[in-house]
């Protein structure tokens, strides 16, 4: 580039960082603070901080609305029923006009899981994001028959975009899927730079590492703040490279004596590439199993990120057709998923595959928190069956796709923002961030930890808080076909259910007399067994007689709800009394 261009590319850049770039006001009063934040940027988190998943966020200037992410986030233990969790837009009812674009910072359920349930409530604005992410998009978007049409746009590293008074531009960063971006988003009040899942991985097998000169530059260019990822925040050192993980993997599949079946994730991509690599080297075949897996690999495949020979790559209902010594299963189940691949060869329902002695399992992930002990059963039944387990434990057989402390040091002196907020992560997470960035010199004022709700909010000086202020975040919660209609009660409900069972009273009464016909008929459910409790069942029985009987005495005009209601609570503290347990107590009450 020229001098002369240089000197122009370095003018407009001073110009749209001017406000940025002047020096702050000092000692400004309360209503002089407040009058400035009137021309704000906010920043508001609708999911993604203080747990992991359900990644979405708001970038609001004036009129304008940017919206990065829109990713799901899987239940805890005690939401029985729940398929999963979406962000809540209830912020952004009324706004849908303002809403100039979507932008996906990478195609993980935890990024793009709430995209069919969520674009067409907001008037289905334009979306960008990678070939690969936009494959995986589309392709699930077939699940949702009933939904409009994705205005969908693919993107690549490098373009840059303008949606409103926001300019987007893509830079690459290293993560566990190819086509992952940071995003370098120019604000009238500052840079923001957001870097989605990353982590510094020198020697990837199927993608480029993290485009470490962009980032320089763009920190160079000045950024008032840096959105970084916090999910491996309290990890020592640096990321382990795929290379390395690939090199233990090959040592398995070379001297396993029978088969190998690797579990791991369905978008880990570059893992499947790894383990193919390897099993060609010592010419083995490869089935993949598992629906999301098979569908990754295809899209992979079709974009040429996967390297795949001729020939290698064998259909499930084939592996018995070859030595067990030349066969490689890649499939899903690693987090012991009831319905995932390995699960169904664990416990002998899968059609084609039965674990055997000299069997090598290999859990090439990390254990999600939550799943230990699920995923222990599945170790267990397998040593059972005569497989030989290896996880990451006990030999490097992964690499997470999150930055290590080592690497969020370095994407901070790289950026060198004014202001770090950490994201994606528990709060526990998020503290630990703050605490690297102290290290690198950025001081307390200048971290801004927050959480789901509560706005970020940016002036035209460059001043940056955390506002007190907070928007809806409540769990959306997608059960089958029901979106939202889950709500606490229900949960609560199902929690209870789960937790002391159920307990049905029929009462069928004379419509004359208002008298109870023969006796009240009890069923339990996950409670007691009524055959074997009879005296419990008979004492109930004449609680439930006890509250009729007084609550229609000498009355014409019965309200029955009103007994229900009575029969409920006698019931139910009867039975606590009798047994400490609290059971869903549900009376049904017919006249005749």
């Amino acid at each position: 580039m020229a001098k002369k261009q240089v000197g122009v590319a370095i003018a407009k850049s001073n110009v749209f960082l001017g406000q940025f770039r002047k020096p702050l006001v000092q000692n400004m009063s309360k209503s002089a603070m407040k009058e400035s934040f009137k021309n704000k940027l906010k920043i508001i988190p609708l999911g993604g901080l203080q747990e992991i998943g359900r990644n979405m966020t708001i970038f609001e200037y004036g009129n304008d609305i940017l919206i990065v992410d829109m990713g799901l986030q899987f239940p805890d233990e005690d939401m029985p029923g729940v398929d999963y969790i979406i962000p809540d837009i209830s912020y952004l009812k009324g706004k849908e006009s303002k809403i100039r674009g979507v932008v996906i910072t990478h195609g993980h359920y935890d990024h793009i899981g709430a995209v069919p349930h969520i674009m067409g409530s907001i008037g289905n604005p334009p979306l960008y994001c990678s070939e690969m992410t936009r494959g995986i998009i589309v392709k699930r978007q077939e699940d949702f028959e009933d939904k409009a049409p994705l205005n969908i746009h693919s993107v690549k590293k490098g373009d840059r975009i303008r949606l409103g008074v926001f300019e987007v531009e893509f830079f690459h960063v290293s993560h566990t899927i190819p086509g992952s971006f940071g995003l370098a988003i120019k604000t009238p009040v500052g840079n923001i730079v957001h870097t989605g899942d990353f982590k510094f991985d020198h020697s990837p097998v199927i993608d480029q590492p993290s485009d470490i000169a962009t980032i320089a530059r763009i920190g160079s260019e000045g950024v008032l703040a840096l959105m970084s990822d916090s999910t491996d925040s309290q990890t020592e050192g640096y990321s382990i490279s795929e290379g390395t993980i690939g090199k233990t993997l090959g040592g398995i599949i070379e001297h396993a004596p029978g088969r190998v079946i690797v579990a791991t994730f369905a978008a880990l991509v570059s893992r499947i590439q790894t383990v193919i690599e390897n099993a060609e080297r010592v010419g083995r075949k490869v089935a993949v199993e598992g629906y999301s897996m098979k569908t990754n690999v295809e899209i992979a495949q079709k974009l040429g990120y996967l390297r795949v020979r001729k020939g290698t790559l064998i259909p499930i209902n084939k592996v018995n057709d070859y030595p067990d010594n030349k066969v490689v299963i890649i499939c899903t189940g690693a987090q012991g998923e009831s319905n995932a691949a390995l699960m169904r060869i664990v416990n002998n329902e899968h059609r084609f595959v039965k674990i055997k002695k000299g069997d090598v399992a290999v859990f090439s992930s990390s254990v999600i928190p939550g799943n230990e002990r699920t995923v222990q059963g599945v170790k267990d039944t397998l040593y059972h069956r005569g497989a030989k387990v290896i996880h990451y434990k006990m030999m490097d057989v992964h690499a997470g796709g999150h930055a290590r402390q080592e690497d969020l040091k370095m994407m901070m002196n790289l950026i060198k923002p004014k202001y770090l907020i950490p994201v994606h992560g528990t709060y526990f997470m998020l503290k630990i961030h703050g605490e690297l960035a102290n290290e690198v010199g950025i001081k307390d004022e200048n971290i801004l930890i927050g959480e789901n709700g509560a706005a970020f909010e940016f002036d035209g000086q460059g001043r940056g808080r955390v506002s007190t202020e907070r928007v809806p975040t409540n769990y959306i919660m997608v059960d089958g076909l029901g979106v939202g209609d889950v709500g606490e009660v229900v949960l609560r409900d199902r929690q209870l259910l789960a937790k002391d069972g159920m307990f049905t009273i029929v009462v069928i009464i004379d419509s004359k007399t208002k008298k109870i016909i023969g006796t009240p008929q009890i069923t339990s459910r996950g409670f007691i067994f009524v055959k074997e409790n009879f005296d419990l069942v008979n004492a109930t029985k004449r609680v439930v007689e006890k509250v009729v009987r007084e609550k229609t005495a000498g009355d014409t005009m019965i309200n029955w709800d009103y007994v229900k209601n009575n029969i409920r609570e006698s019931v139910g503290s009867f039975l606590f009394t009798k047994t400490e347990r609290r059971p869903m107590v549900l009376p049904v009450v017919i006249e005749v």
